[in-house]
């Protein structure tokens, strides 16, 4: 039977008022699809799996709604996927801007049957990457904090990878130094690297 997260609770709830029906929608949508899918957050979204693999995500922002379905080109007529914003369906603003349960019902079916069968999905399901060298300068902030080094350590290793891959990035002393003090605050907070993209998606 499947699972339901308690994080994708509260990701709805702190949601903009108009978002909170869409989203409500799309998860039962989901879980009707099959009765095996499970609940998860990635990168700050609500993520749902089926046997281990990801099936579709949604997302909620300032002023429109997103969900995307694993491979989406194979999954969908091509003249249904709208690529205007993140997802398969472009911006959505409310429920009748989505096909019908039924339609979204036996998209959600076909792309259940192609990540069964998919070895790169499969591949990656096996090896997954590990999280990079950290940083010198991270590692004296996690060495001197042990709440900080409970809270990196809480992170998803998905979560940690970017953060060292962005503190590692910057060219210029004073923009690493920058990158890991918002790293560090941010990681107090618990929160994962995905504010630096959903600036630049709202609106």
């Amino acid at each position: 039977m499947g699972t339901k997260d308690k994080r994708i609770d509260a990701y709805i709830a702190k949601s903009q008022p108009f978002a909170r029906p869409i989203l409500a929608h799309l998860r039962d949508v989901v879980h009707a699809a099959s009765p095996s899918i499970v609940e998860d957050m990635k990168w700050g979204m609500p993520f749902f799996v089926q046997d281990g693999r990801i099936l579709c995500h949604m997302a909620a922002f300032k002023a429109h709604a997103a969900f995307g379905i694993w491979d989406a080109a194979r999954v969908m007529n091509a003249g249904t996927l709208n690529r205007e914003a993140m997802g398969s369906f472009g911006r959505i603003t409310n429920v009748k801007d989505l096909p019908a349960k039924r339609t979204l019902v036996g998209h959600l079916k076909r792309a259940i049957a192609l990540v069964a069968t998919s070895p790169a999905a499969e591949r990656r399901a096996r090896t997954p990457k590990p999280v990079p060298r950290l940083p010198a300068e991270l590692s004296r902030a996690l060495k001197a904090d042990a709440a900080l080094r409970t809270q990196w350590s809480a992170l998803a290793p998905g979560y940690r990878r970017e953060y060292v891959e962005w503190i590692a990035g910057a060219k210029r002393p004073e923009t690493r130094a920058r990158r890991l003090a918002t790293t560090v605050a941010q990681v107090r907070e618990r929160k994962g690297p995905n504010w630096r993209y959903a600036a630049k998606r709202r609106g």
